[in-house]
């Protein structure tokens, strides 16, 4: 028997019974027939917390079929593919049974760490510096305020409702507490704003994802020793900063030339990409998650003609367009939210109004945040994106999955929580940029940013 398909059935039939006959329809029929196919698809995995390599592959293949029509939805429509792809994930792990959540859980810590460098390190390459440094400002406010904030509702949510204690709620809300990079950068590439408020957001979601993860690995331990120092915070997002930026710019700077050199040469780019895993592996040996690393990594050699006339070097002129990265970028974007669904566990119906209370409320917080921060200089479509900017995802779904791996109170609570914070967001970014899409852009080349506003231009 499965209750959570048995109950969503039955609230089905008592929302439509007022408007269809539903008397002909055998609830415990249906109920039986799903049974009967969980049970095929549980032959399939011959009994193990994975189906046989042919299902695997099968669901493989599904997968990215789906991500190419994602994506060329999105162009056409402006409606993210993200949260098909995570309703997939909950649809051969949790439904069907085709991937058991004991083997996500083993698989979370190399599949998270591999997408956490590639995508961070593909948000870098994308990145403009000039642009960055234009609206850094603005990246830094949204990503402060927006972060404090979000970790603030979260805390009182979870606080008040389920009466964790204060360091257990501030450890929700910090998992939570900024949008996710992973989906941030795959969606700004493909909406009709400007570059400033692209890499504005780009910018900001990167930082608020390092944010995250670095609280909240000091959570963790301050949980596991039972008090807060402050002051060890201070010292640990210092010292993260540091070996993140030293490491960035110490290795990048001179790999810029390096890989200019190695041009259009076999496997010049798996060997950018080899690394790239070393600068993680000595990141996380210093005492930083990688992220910023990767990204200050990539940040160089998306920027390196631009970076070679400020330090003097002497570049080839060599324009290429790696398709091989572009391709992995995407099969690990892909398969990331796939990943998320699996991850999905329906169990007590307060976790699920609550996560989507959560998110309800960060949004409108994020509304407020972005209403103080962005000048008349945006325009009103700019604005309408960047209201819209919530979605949580890579960050939020790895740090969920360590309180079960230490041990932590209540840790069978957070994916489940976390969960329905992850797809309620992605959901409201998705309706926001739908409505957004509406907006025509001021000026057909400049995209919605506003180099010199007119002087009859009205606020919204």
């Amino acid at each position: 028997m499965n209750p959570v398909f048995f109950g969503m059935l039955e609230l089905i039939r008592g929302q439509l019974g007022d408007v269809f006959s539903l008397d002909g329809i055998n609830a415990s029929v249906i109920l039986e027939k799903f049974n009967e196919f969980q049970d095929f698809v549980g032959t399939l995995s011959q009994e193990g917390p994975i189906a046989s390599a042919h299902v695997i592959l099968l669901a493989a293949g599904v997968v990215i079929f789906l991500g190419v029509a994602g994506e060329a939805f999105f162009k056409k429509t402006g409606i993210p593919d993200v949260a098909f792809l995570m309703i997939l994930g909950v649809i051969i792990g949790p439904v069907l049974g085709i991937i058991q959540p004991d083997a996500v859980i083993q698989i979370v810590p190399y599949f998270a760490a591999l997408a956490l460098i590639i995508i961070m390190f593909d948000g870098g390459l994308n990145l403009d510096l000039k642009q960055i440094i234009k609206t850094a400002h603005f990246s830094f406010t949204l990503a402060i305020l927006g972060f404090i904030l979000s970790v603030v509702i979260a805390t009182l949510a979870i606080h008040y409702t389920l009466d964790w204690s204060w360091l257990e709620s501030i450890l929700l809300g910090s998992i939570v507490g900024g949008s996710s990079s992973a989906i941030v950068f795959g969606l700004v590439r493909n909406i009709r704003i400007s570059e400033e408020t692209k890499n504005m957001l780009s910018f900001e979601s990167a930082l608020t994802d390092i944010l995250s993860t670095i609280i909240a690995f000091i959570l963790f331990e301050a949980i596991l020793a039972g008090q807060f120092d402050l002051q060890i915070l201070q010292e640990t997002i210092g010292r993260a900063v540091v070996v993140g930026l030293v490491l960035g710019f110490g290795v990048g700077i001179p790999w810029m030339y390096v890989s200019t050199k190695l041009g259009n040469t076999q496997h010049a780019y798996m060997l950018t990409l080899g690394v790239l895993f070393v600068l993680f592996f000595l990141a996380n040996s210093f005492g930083e998650s990688g992220a910023l690393t990767a990204l200050v990594f990539g940040l160089m050699l998306g920027n390196k003609n631009h970076l070679a006339g400020i330090l003097k070097f002497k570049l080839p002129r060599i324009e290429l367009d790696d398709p091989t990265h572009n391709q992995l970028t995407f099969l690990v974007r892909s398969f990331f939210f796939v990943f998320v669904g699996l991850m999905a566990s329906i169990g007590q119906f307060e976790y699920v109004v609550l996560g989507i209370g959560i998110t309800i409320a960060i949004y409108f917080g994020r509304m407020i945040v972005s209403k103080i921060t962005l000048t008349k200089k945006f325009s009103l479509l700019d604005r309408k994106v960047t209201y819209s900017m919530i979605p949580r995802g890579l960050a939020a779904a790895v740090l969920a999955t360590f309180p079960i791996t230490l041990g932590l109170p209540h840790a069978e609570a957070y994916p489940q929580i976390i969960f329905f914070i992850i797809l309620s967001s992605v959901i409201i970014t998705t309706i926001g940029l739908g409505r957004s899409k509406k907006i025509p852009p001021p000026e057909s080349k400049e995209g919605g940013f506003i180099k010199k506003p007119p002087e009859n231009t009205q606020e919204e």
